[in-house]
C-alpha cells in the first residue's frame, strides 16, 4: 500500500488548490478523482467572477489547475473513493482500485445535482432533463427549453442556453431571484429569456424525449402546458459525503462540519469547498479553502 503525507479526495478547484499548496509545502501529495479533474467547475461555460481573470471557461481553468498541481509534484489518479478506514489510529483511504495510507486527508468531493420530485423528472434524465447546459445545450438548437431555479447557476446557464435555443423560460418558485443583481440584470436584458415567477413545475411528459412541461402558478393555481424539448434543473445540490465514516461529523443534509481551520471532527482530516457546511459555494471560496487546508495539514 502506497503512503502519502497528504491524500486529497476530489479534483475540483478546492482539491487541486490543496494539491498545489501541499506540494509546494513539501508534502508527498496524492489527488484521487473518480472521473475527470475540475469537478462541476469543468461544466461551467463561462466564469466571470474569478479574481484577476475577467472571463474563462470552466474547462480551461480546470486544465490550468490540473497542470499546475502536477508541475508542483502532486500525483493525480483516477479512482473512486469508497471509504476512509480509521482503525488502529491510522488513516487509510480506500478505493475500488486499492488503498492508500495517509498522514492527513482533505475531503474535496463537492456536491451532486438535485432533481425535482415531480412525475417525469427522473424518467427523462438524459432524454431532455439535464443538469448541465454546457453538456447538452448543443442538442437544443432552435428549441424551447426551461430552466428551473432562481440562483446564480440557473440564470448563468439560461444565458448560455440562449445561444442555442429559440427561447429559454426560467421557472422560479419565488417572486424574486436569489442570484446576485449583476447576474439577474444580464439575464433580464436577453431577449430570448422569459420568466415565470411564483411558479413550479408540476409534471414532465413525453414519449422517448421531453415534449411538454406542466407549470403551476403558486398564486392562482392555474396550470399552463408548455411545449419544450428540455428542462435544465438548478434547484440545489446535495453533498457527496455518504462514503465518510461516522467519526466525521455531518450536519443536517449531510454537510461536513469543520472548525475555523477547516478540520473535521477527526484530527488531520479536513474538508474544503462545497461539501462542507459553508454559506458561500463558489470556485474562489473552494480554492481558498484548499489553500488553508493544505497549510493546516502541513502544520499537523
Amino acid at each position: 500500500m502506497s503512503e502519502y503525507e497528504l491524500v486529497i479526495i476530489g479534483g475540483g478547484p478546492g482539491g487541486l488548490t490543496a494539491a498545489i499548496y501541499g506540494s509546494r509545502a513539501g508534502l508527498s501529495t496524492l489527488v484521487l478523482e473518480k472521473a475527470i479533474t475540475g469537478g462541476q467547475m469543468r461544466l461551467t461555460g463561462e466564469i466571470e467572477n474569478y479574481p484577476g481573470i475577467p472571463l474563462i471557461s470552466g474547462a480551461d481553468l480546470s486544465a490550468k489547475l490540473h497542470e499546475q498541481a502536477e508541475t508542483e509534484g502532486a500525483v493525480i489518479k483516477i479512482a473512486e473513493v469508497t471509504g476512509i478506514d480509521l482503525s488502529g489510529g491510522k488513516k487509510t483511504v480506500q478505493t475500488k482500485d486499492g488503498s492508500f495510507g495517509a498522514k492527513t486527508v482533505v475531503i474535496a468531493t463537492g456536491t451532486s445535482n438535485r432533481n425535482l420530485p415531480v412525475p417525469g423528472a427522473d424518467e427523462f434524465v438524459g432524454r431532455g432533463v439535464s443538469f448541465c447546459a454546457l453538456c447538452d445545450a448543443g442538442f437544443m438548437k432552435n428549441e424551447v427549453v426551461l430552466v428551473v431555479g432562481g440562483g446564480n447557476a440557473a440564470l448563468e446557464e439560461a444565458e448560455y442556453l440562449a445561444r442555442f435555443a429559440s427561447k429559454v423560460i426560467v421557472v422560479h418558485r419565488r417572486d424574486e431571484f436569489r442570484a446576485v443583481k449583476a447576474v439577474e440584470a444580464k439575464a433580464r436584458k436577453n431577449p430570448k429569456i422569459e420568466f415565470l415567477l411564483s411558479c413550479e413545475v408540476e409534471k414532465i411528459e413525453g414519449t422517448d424525449i421531453v415534449e411538454t412541461i406542466h407549470v403551476k402558478s403558486k398564486k392562482t393555481g392555474e396550470i399552463q402546458t408548455i411545449k419544450a424539448s428540455g428542462v435544465f434543473m438548478f434547484v440545489g445540490k446535495d453533498p457527496l459525503s455518504g462514503f465518510l465514516p461516522p467519526e466525521i461529523e455531518r450536519l443536517s443534509g449531510g454537510w461536513v462540519k469543520t472548525d475555523n481551520n477547516l478540520q473535521t471532527t477527526v484530527p488531520g482530516i479536513y474538508a474544503v469547498g462545497d461539501v462542507r457546511d459553508t454559506e458561500l459555494r463558489q470556485v474562489v471560496t473552494a480554492a481558498a479553502d484548499g489553500a488553508r487546508a493544505a497549510i493546516a495539514a502541513f502544520h499537523f
